[in-house]
């Protein structure tokens, strides 16, 4: 049994909140790793159809 098991827990710290400056070169940067990772959502959902390799892989038989 933990001793404080009926009385009231602390409260969890905050994470400091970090003031950044953005500049045109940052925002930049951002915007392309978005584009990037939606290219590779739209070409992983687009493999994901269908295709040579349906992740059925190589199928083996029982015997030996």
């Amino acid at each position: 049994m933990s001793g404080r098991q009926g009385g009231k827990l602390k409260p969890l710290k905050a994470a400091k909140k970090v003031s950044k400056d953005v500049d045109e070169d940052d925002k930049a940067f951002q915007e392309k790793l978005k584009r990037d990772q939606a290219e590779l959502k739209a070409a992983a959902a687009k493999a994901a159809k269908g295709g040579p390799m349906g992740g059925g892989g190589i199928k083996k038989s029982g015997k030996k």
